[in-house]
Protein backbone atom coordinates (compact mmCIF):
# COMPACT_ATOMS: atom_id res chain seq x y z
CA UNK A 1 0.00 0.00 0.00
CA UNK A 2 1.21 3.58 -0.92
CA UNK A 3 1.79 6.06 1.15
CA UNK A 4 -1.07 8.31 -0.70
CA UNK A 5 -3.28 5.76 -0.34
CA UNK A 6 -2.77 5.78 3.86
CA UNK A 7 -2.59 9.32 3.60
CA UNK A 8 -6.46 9.50 1.69
CA UNK A 9 -7.50 6.99 4.08
CA UNK A 10 -6.32 8.72 6.94
CA UNK A 11 -8.07 11.80 5.55
CA UNK A 12 -10.98 10.04 5.04
CA UNK A 13 -10.95 8.62 8.53
CA UNK A 14 -10.22 12.27 10.08
CA UNK A 15 -13.13 13.44 7.98
CA UNK A 16 -15.58 11.23 9.65
CA UNK A 17 -14.44 11.95 13.07
CA UNK A 18 -14.57 16.05 12.58
CA UNK A 19 -18.11 15.22 11.00
CA UNK A 20 -19.37 13.24 14.09
CA UNK A 21 -17.56 15.97 16.23
CA UNK A 22 -19.93 18.27 14.56
CA UNK A 23 -22.80 16.01 14.86
CA UNK A 24 -22.24 15.90 18.89
CA UNK A 25 -21.45 19.49 19.00
CA UNK A 26 -24.83 20.31 17.73
CA UNK A 27 -27.67 17.99 19.21
CA UNK A 28 -30.50 20.43 17.74
CA UNK A 29 -28.86 19.30 13.89
CA UNK A 30 -29.08 15.81 15.13
CA UNK A 31 -32.51 15.50 15.75
CA UNK A 32 -33.57 17.68 12.92
CA UNK A 33 -31.88 14.88 10.66
CA UNK A 34 -33.96 11.90 12.75
CA UNK A 35 -36.49 13.72 12.35
CA UNK A 36 -36.35 13.98 8.47
CA UNK A 37 -35.06 10.50 8.17
CA UNK A 38 -38.10 8.79 10.06
CA UNK A 39 -40.86 11.16 9.35
CA UNK A 40 -42.82 8.62 8.66
CA UNK A 41 -42.85 6.19 11.53
CA UNK A 42 -43.38 8.95 13.85
CA UNK A 43 -46.68 10.06 11.63
CA UNK A 44 -47.65 6.80 11.94
CA UNK A 45 -46.72 6.70 15.78
CA UNK A 46 -48.40 9.91 16.73
CA UNK A 47 -52.05 8.98 16.40
CA UNK A 48 -51.20 6.32 19.30
CA UNK A 49 -48.85 8.61 21.36
CA UNK A 50 -51.96 10.92 21.22
CA UNK A 51 -54.19 8.45 22.90
CA UNK A 52 -51.81 6.61 25.40
CA UNK A 53 -51.74 10.42 26.50
CA UNK A 54 -55.27 11.63 26.56
CA UNK A 55 -56.00 7.99 28.38
CA UNK A 56 -53.35 7.39 30.37
CA UNK A 57 -50.88 10.07 30.97
CA UNK A 58 -53.34 12.83 32.03
CA UNK A 59 -55.54 10.40 34.24
CA UNK A 60 -52.38 10.05 35.70
CA UNK A 61 -51.82 13.69 36.53
CA UNK A 62 -54.79 14.49 37.17
CA UNK A 63 -55.12 11.89 39.76
CA UNK A 64 -51.93 13.11 41.33
CA UNK A 65 -53.68 16.52 41.41
CA UNK A 66 -56.92 15.42 42.90
CA UNK A 67 -54.82 13.50 45.69
CA UNK A 68 -54.19 16.30 47.15
CA UNK A 69 -57.51 17.87 47.63
CA UNK A 70 -60.88 16.87 49.04
CA UNK A 71 -63.13 16.57 46.14
CA UNK A 72 -66.48 14.97 45.94
CA UNK A 73 -67.69 14.96 42.32
CA UNK A 74 -70.26 18.11 43.00
CA UNK A 75 -67.75 20.72 44.87
CA UNK A 76 -64.96 22.42 43.38
CA UNK A 77 -62.19 20.51 44.30
CA UNK A 78 -60.58 22.47 47.88
CA UNK A 79 -56.85 21.76 48.23
CA UNK A 80 -55.65 20.16 51.52
CA UNK A 81 -52.23 19.17 50.83
CA UNK A 82 -50.88 15.82 51.59
CA UNK A 83 -53.96 15.80 54.72
CA UNK A 84 -55.23 12.75 52.36
CA UNK A 85 -51.91 11.21 52.97
CA UNK A 86 -51.52 11.42 56.63
CA UNK A 87 -55.35 10.39 57.06
CA UNK A 88 -54.06 7.33 54.93
CA UNK A 89 -51.35 5.93 57.01
CA UNK A 90 -52.51 7.20 60.57
CA UNK A 91 -55.72 7.45 60.76
CA UNK A 92 -57.19 4.26 58.20
CA UNK A 93 -56.17 1.14 59.51
CA UNK A 94 -58.29 -1.09 57.32
CA UNK A 95 -55.54 0.68 54.05
CA UNK A 96 -53.07 -0.45 56.55
CA UNK A 97 -54.72 -3.83 56.62
CA UNK A 98 -55.09 -3.92 52.91
CA UNK A 99 -51.30 -3.04 52.29
CA UNK A 100 -50.51 -6.54 54.08
CA UNK A 101 -53.11 -8.21 52.27
CA UNK A 102 -51.86 -6.74 48.92
CA UNK A 103 -48.13 -7.46 49.47
CA UNK A 104 -48.85 -11.01 50.48
CA UNK A 105 -50.65 -11.96 47.16
CA UNK A 106 -48.00 -9.79 44.81
CA UNK A 107 -44.91 -11.35 46.98
CA UNK A 108 -46.75 -14.88 46.69
CA UNK A 109 -48.89 -14.65 43.57
CA UNK A 110 -46.07 -12.53 40.91
CA UNK A 111 -43.33 -14.49 41.50
CA UNK A 112 -44.64 -17.90 40.87
CA UNK A 113 -46.87 -16.78 38.05
CA UNK A 114 -43.85 -15.43 36.40
CA UNK A 115 -41.46 -18.72 36.84
CA UNK A 116 -44.17 -20.41 36.19
CA UNK A 117 -45.27 -19.24 32.66
CA UNK A 118 -41.25 -18.81 31.59
CA UNK A 119 -41.16 -22.75 32.85
CA UNK A 120 -44.34 -24.11 31.08
CA UNK A 121 -43.27 -21.99 27.82
CA UNK A 122 -39.76 -23.25 28.14
CA UNK A 123 -40.91 -26.48 28.45
CA UNK A 124 -43.33 -26.36 25.24
CA UNK A 125 -41.14 -24.77 23.23
CA UNK A 126 -39.44 -27.91 21.71
CA UNK A 127 -42.51 -29.68 20.78
CA UNK A 128 -44.06 -29.92 17.60
CA UNK A 129 -45.65 -26.69 15.99
CA UNK A 130 -49.35 -28.23 16.13
CA UNK A 131 -48.67 -29.78 19.38
CA UNK A 132 -47.16 -26.93 20.94
CA UNK A 133 -49.69 -24.60 20.11
CA UNK A 134 -52.34 -26.94 21.59
CA UNK A 135 -50.53 -27.20 24.43
CA UNK A 136 -50.42 -23.33 24.45
CA UNK A 137 -54.52 -22.92 24.03
CA UNK A 138 -54.76 -25.68 26.79
CA UNK A 139 -52.57 -22.89 29.38
CA UNK A 140 -53.42 -19.45 28.12
CA UNK A 141 -57.76 -20.88 28.02
CA UNK A 142 -58.46 -20.01 31.95
CA UNK A 143 -57.05 -16.69 31.62
CA UNK A 144 -59.50 -15.77 29.09
CA UNK A 145 -62.57 -17.75 30.27
CA UNK A 146 -65.23 -16.11 31.81
CA UNK A 147 -66.31 -18.72 34.33
CA UNK A 148 -63.23 -19.04 35.89
CA UNK A 149 -64.67 -17.55 39.57
CA UNK A 150 -68.11 -19.75 38.68
CA UNK A 151 -66.04 -22.65 38.53
CA UNK A 152 -64.10 -21.76 41.89
CA UNK A 153 -67.43 -20.80 43.53
CA UNK A 154 -69.15 -23.73 42.92
CA UNK A 155 -65.87 -26.44 43.80
CA UNK A 156 -65.99 -24.34 47.22
CA UNK A 157 -69.75 -23.74 47.93
CA UNK A 158 -70.79 -23.82 51.25
CA UNK A 159 -73.27 -26.03 51.92
CA UNK A 160 -72.99 -29.84 50.96
CA UNK A 161 -74.00 -29.36 47.55
CA UNK A 162 -70.27 -28.28 46.80
CA UNK A 163 -67.97 -30.60 45.21
CA UNK A 164 -65.02 -30.19 47.69
CA UNK A 165 -67.51 -30.18 50.73
CA UNK A 166 -69.66 -33.50 48.93
CA UNK A 167 -66.37 -35.31 48.69
CA UNK A 168 -64.83 -34.39 52.14
CA UNK A 169 -68.24 -35.07 54.01
CA UNK A 170 -68.46 -38.35 51.72
CA UNK A 171 -65.18 -39.21 53.06
CA UNK A 172 -65.96 -39.19 56.04
CA UNK A 173 -63.09 -36.08 56.96
CA UNK A 174 -65.74 -33.83 57.88
CA UNK A 175 -69.02 -33.74 59.54
CA UNK A 176 -70.53 -30.26 58.33
CA UNK A 177 -69.66 -27.95 55.68
CA UNK A 178 -66.72 -25.74 55.63
CA UNK A 179 -67.39 -21.88 54.16
CA UNK A 180 -64.69 -21.71 52.33
CA UNK A 181 -64.97 -18.14 51.10
CA UNK A 182 -66.47 -16.64 54.85
CA UNK A 183 -64.50 -18.82 57.06
CA UNK A 184 -60.43 -16.21 57.32
CA UNK A 185 -58.60 -19.56 57.77
CA UNK A 186 -59.30 -20.38 53.58
CA UNK A 187 -60.13 -17.20 52.06
CA UNK A 188 -56.17 -16.31 51.39
CA UNK A 189 -55.09 -19.56 50.27
CA UNK A 190 -57.94 -20.40 47.71
CA UNK A 191 -57.62 -16.82 46.42
CA UNK A 192 -54.31 -17.20 45.89
CA UNK A 193 -55.07 -20.75 43.68
CA UNK A 194 -57.49 -19.26 41.56
CA UNK A 195 -55.20 -16.60 40.76
CA UNK A 196 -52.44 -18.57 39.98
CA UNK A 197 -54.80 -20.97 38.15
CA UNK A 198 -55.32 -18.18 36.17
CA UNK A 199 -52.43 -16.16 35.56
CA UNK A 200 -51.16 -17.66 32.20
CA UNK A 201 -51.93 -14.81 30.10
CA UNK A 202 -50.48 -12.22 27.76
CA UNK A 203 -47.14 -12.62 29.22
CA UNK A 204 -46.93 -16.20 28.98
CA UNK A 205 -47.88 -15.75 25.02
CA UNK A 206 -44.65 -12.88 25.13
CA UNK A 207 -42.33 -15.60 26.40
CA UNK A 208 -43.25 -18.23 23.82
CA UNK A 209 -42.31 -15.83 20.96
CA UNK A 210 -38.90 -15.19 22.89
CA UNK A 211 -38.21 -18.55 22.79
CA UNK A 212 -38.92 -18.75 19.44
CA UNK A 213 -37.34 -15.96 18.61
CA UNK A 214 -33.66 -17.23 19.64
CA UNK A 215 -31.26 -17.90 17.02
CA UNK A 216 -30.58 -21.50 16.67
CA UNK A 217 -26.83 -21.02 16.04
CA UNK A 218 -26.15 -19.32 19.45
CA UNK A 219 -26.77 -22.73 21.22
CA UNK A 220 -23.89 -24.22 19.06
CA UNK A 221 -21.54 -21.43 19.45
CA UNK A 222 -22.36 -22.27 23.10
CA UNK A 223 -21.76 -25.78 23.50
CA UNK A 224 -18.09 -24.86 21.94
CA UNK A 225 -17.38 -21.92 24.86
CA UNK A 226 -18.56 -24.97 27.22
CA UNK A 227 -22.04 -25.06 27.91
CA UNK A 228 -23.00 -28.74 29.15
CA UNK A 229 -26.71 -28.72 30.01
CA UNK A 230 -29.84 -27.37 29.32
CA UNK A 231 -29.75 -25.22 33.10
CA UNK A 232 -26.36 -23.72 31.69
CA UNK A 233 -28.48 -23.10 28.12
CA UNK A 234 -31.30 -21.31 29.85
CA UNK A 235 -29.07 -18.95 32.22
CA UNK A 236 -26.18 -17.74 29.68
CA UNK A 237 -28.24 -17.83 26.07
CA UNK A 238 -32.05 -18.39 26.37
CA UNK A 239 -33.00 -15.76 29.01
CA UNK A 240 -30.17 -12.88 27.59
CA UNK A 241 -31.68 -13.37 24.03
CA UNK A 242 -35.36 -12.60 25.27
CA UNK A 243 -34.42 -9.33 27.83
CA UNK A 244 -37.49 -7.73 25.99
CA UNK A 245 -39.99 -10.70 26.86
CA UNK A 246 -38.84 -10.86 29.87
CA UNK A 247 -39.35 -7.10 30.99
CA UNK A 248 -42.57 -7.25 29.15
CA UNK A 249 -43.83 -10.79 31.34
CA UNK A 250 -42.32 -8.97 34.75
CA UNK A 251 -44.32 -5.44 33.97
CA UNK A 252 -47.57 -7.24 32.95
CA UNK A 253 -46.87 -9.56 36.07
CA UNK A 254 -46.84 -7.03 38.48
CA UNK A 255 -49.64 -5.12 37.33
CA UNK A 256 -51.46 -7.87 37.47
CA UNK A 257 -50.14 -9.02 41.37
CA UNK A 258 -50.68 -5.47 42.20
CA UNK A 259 -54.39 -4.68 40.94
CA UNK A 260 -56.12 -8.17 41.96
CA UNK A 261 -59.25 -6.60 43.38
CA UNK A 262 -62.27 -8.24 40.89
CA UNK A 263 -61.09 -11.69 41.41
CA UNK A 264 -61.11 -11.15 45.21
CA UNK A 265 -64.87 -9.41 45.08
CA UNK A 266 -65.70 -12.20 43.06
CA UNK A 267 -65.02 -15.05 45.36
CA UNK A 268 -65.47 -13.67 48.88
CA UNK A 269 -67.81 -10.38 48.20
CA UNK A 270 -67.49 -7.23 49.56
CA UNK A 271 -66.23 -6.37 51.85
CA UNK A 272 -64.74 -9.75 53.25
CA UNK A 273 -64.85 -11.29 55.94
CA UNK A 274 -62.93 -9.05 58.56
CA UNK A 275 -61.29 -7.06 55.58
CA UNK A 276 -59.03 -10.87 55.35
CA UNK A 277 -58.54 -10.62 51.78
CA UNK A 278 -59.10 -6.97 51.26
CA UNK A 279 -56.60 -5.06 48.91
CA UNK A 280 -55.76 -1.74 47.98
CA UNK A 281 -57.41 -1.92 44.45
CA UNK A 282 -60.69 -2.97 46.83
CA UNK A 283 -60.47 0.18 49.28
CA UNK A 284 -59.73 2.35 46.07
CA UNK A 285 -63.12 0.37 45.04
CA UNK A 286 -64.74 1.30 48.00
CA UNK A 287 -63.86 5.14 48.24
CA UNK A 288 -63.90 5.94 44.63
CA UNK A 289 -66.88 3.88 43.64
CA UNK A 290 -68.97 3.82 46.65
CA UNK A 291 -68.18 6.86 48.91
CA UNK A 292 -67.20 9.02 46.02
CA UNK A 293 -64.54 10.54 48.17
CA UNK A 294 -62.34 11.36 44.95
CA UNK A 295 -59.71 13.24 46.46
CA UNK A 296 -59.00 10.40 49.12
CA UNK A 297 -59.38 7.53 45.89
CA UNK A 298 -56.58 9.66 43.90
CA UNK A 299 -54.30 9.49 47.10
CA UNK A 300 -54.92 5.74 47.19
CA UNK A 301 -54.60 5.46 43.28
CA UNK A 302 -51.08 7.38 43.40
CA UNK A 303 -49.43 4.80 46.38
CA UNK A 304 -50.43 2.27 44.20
CA UNK A 305 -49.58 3.50 41.06
CA UNK A 306 -45.81 4.75 42.78
CA UNK A 307 -45.57 1.30 44.36
CA UNK A 308 -45.62 -0.66 41.21
CA UNK A 309 -43.36 1.83 39.60
CA UNK A 310 -40.53 1.31 42.34
CA UNK A 311 -41.55 -2.49 41.89
CA UNK A 312 -40.95 -2.40 37.95
CA UNK A 313 -37.21 -0.76 38.57
CA UNK A 314 -35.97 -3.00 40.75
CA UNK A 315 -37.13 -5.89 38.90
CA UNK A 316 -35.65 -4.57 35.66
CA UNK A 317 -32.54 -4.16 37.64
CA UNK A 318 -32.70 -7.56 38.63
CA UNK A 319 -33.26 -8.58 34.92
CA UNK A 320 -30.39 -6.93 33.54
CA UNK A 321 -27.98 -9.39 35.74
CA UNK A 322 -29.28 -12.57 33.94
CA UNK A 323 -26.35 -14.40 32.39
CA UNK A 324 -23.55 -12.23 34.25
Amino acid sequence: MSANDVSVRNSGGNAKRGSVEKIMKNPRKLTKDRLKRYATCYAFSLPYFIIFCIFTVCPVIISIFFSFTDFNMLEMPRFIGIDNYIRLFLDDNVFILAIKNTFILAAVTGPISYMMALLIAWVINDLKPFLRALVTVVFYAPSLSGNVLLIWTVLFSSDQNGWANGWLMQAGILDEPIRWFTDKKYMMPLVVVVILWSSLGTGFLAFIAGLQGIDKSLYEAGAIDGVKNRWQELWFITLPSMRPQLMFGAVMSISSAFGIGSIVTGLVGFPSTDYATHTIVNHLEDYGGMRYEMGYASAIATILFATMLFTNYVVQKLLNKVGE
